[in-house]
């Protein structure tokens, strides 16, 4: 799992799957794994077809519960179900229903998607899906020509005017050597959409700018001066909105992580590029997350050339200029009712330096973490974080994964 996706907040939230016939049902397992590492129960209702690639009992071992089959009780010839299995349960078509925050199908087939249109109940996973009250998570899988048949589409079609949210299929070979739309889609991007689902939405209609990642500015043909962030906390945050609902924009420098489709994202090189895309942005945002580590000072540029070795046989100097302050430019233009927070990582002094830079930079909140430390800051998977807001009182959390932090910077942004 990458580390910018690695969320444990769903303790107490139950996610359904439903697995249907293809070759890309080998990787739902991965699916319930990831779901499980994200704190979350699930159950699962593999098709008949399904059954074919991968059996019931890979699931259960990997502690999805219950598991279902068949649409009737266990016993009879030729079902492929134990007794006393979930399949005895006569209201099993209602369950998840009833109980799941999130209701998945990966991979869909085409024939389950007509059975969705059409509003078909003639096997488990069609009854209990035409039984939820929510919206499916719905990802796709089969050969391209069956995917760019017009029934397939026009199915599609009825399924998002219904509200369901389909997953796209990527393109490229399929198994049947075909190249095309129609593989399964990124399996991150079929985790995030199914949390989505079971987070809480209460960034619903806010667009937010975030700056993630460092900047890289040029010296000569072949050298830079930057710095070692990852990049993983900014796209932490990035992630959490959208999981929260906002529509989210991401200035990213370079080397940052992947992100969902459903993020926009503006990657950029240099501060200047950074500073130039976030203040095209800013007007637009409701708020700003700015955690960048952008360069405050760029090397004067030697042009496109490589520096030799030999042209410095007693050595060199070189001159900087500063590069614009995105905080403090965006911070001070910010309009009624936006929302600024700034980052702040410093080697020492780091409450004095959050209260500085919140004044200064007139933002509603800095989160401040020491670096060079092996458990947070420049390259670390976990954070160790001081966060303050303007009116109250300086909070120290925990070590947590940095998607963890993201998700109470979040829960701050919400109350600001």
């Amino acid at each position: 799992m990458d580390a910018h996706l690695a969320f444990t907040r769903f303790t107490g939230r139950r996610l359904h799957l439903g697995v249907c016939g293809s070759i890309a049902a080998y990787k739902a397992p991965d699916f319930v794994r990831m779901w499980r590492d994200a704190g979350m129960d699930v159950g699962v209702t593999l098709t008949d077809a399904a059954r074919r690639f991968i059996a019931p009992l890979t699931f259960a071992a990997l502690g999805a519960s219950p598991v279902f089959t068949t649409m009737f009780a266990a016993g009879h010839p030729g079902d492929g179900a134990s007794p006393h299995s979930a399949d005895d349960d006569v209201f099993g078509h209602l369950m998840p229903g009833q109980s799941a925050h999130a209701f998945v199908i990966a991979p869909a087939s085409a024939s389950t998607l007509a059975r969705l249109a059409h509003g078909l109940a003639d096997d488990m996973l069609s009854a209990q899906a035409l039984a939820y009250p929510g919206p499916l998570v719905i990802a796709p899988a089969m050969n391209p020509k069956m995917w760019s048949n017009p029934a397939t589409q026009d199915n599609l079609d009825v399924l998002r005017r219904r509200g369901h949210v389909v997953v796209e299929p990527g393109c490229g070979r399929t198994a049947c050597m075909e190249e095309g739309q129609g593989r399964l889609a990124d399996p991150r991007d079929i985790y995030l959409h199914a949390l989505r689902a079971a987070s809480p939405q209460d960034m619903q209609g806010r667009r937010v700018l975030v700056t993630l990642g460092p900047t890289r500015e040029q010296w000569d043909g072949v050298r830079y001066w930057t710095n070692p962030s990852s990049g993983v906390m900014g796209a932490s945050v990035a992630v959490a909105l959208w999981l929260r609902g906002a529509d989210v924009h991401a200035v990213c420098g370079p080397g940052t992580p992947w992100l969902p489709a459903a993020i926009t994202r503006h990657d950029v090189t240099s501060a200047r590029q950074m500073f130039e895309a976030a203040d095209g942005l800013w007007d637009s945002m409701d708020a700003g997350v700015f955690t960048a580590a952008v360069a405050d000072f760029s090397p004067a540029p030697r042009g496109p050339e490589k520096f030799k070795k030999a042209d410095a046989q007693d050595g060199f100097s070189v001159d900087f200029t500063p590069n614009p302050d995105i905080l403090a430019t965006l911070g001070q233009r910010k309009r009624g009712g936006q929302k600024v927070v700034g980052f702040a990582a410093e080697t020492s002094g780091l409450a004095q330096s959050m209260a500085r830079k919140l004044a200064a930079k007139n933002a509603d909140m800095i989160v401040g973490n020491l670096v060079g430390g092996a458990d947070a800051g420049f390259g670390s998977a976990t954070n160790r974080v001081t966060v303050l807001a303007a009116g109250r009182d300086a909070e120290e959390w925990p070590v947590l994964p940095k998607p963890d932090v993201a998700w109470r910077i979040v829960d701050w942004l919400v109350r600001l």
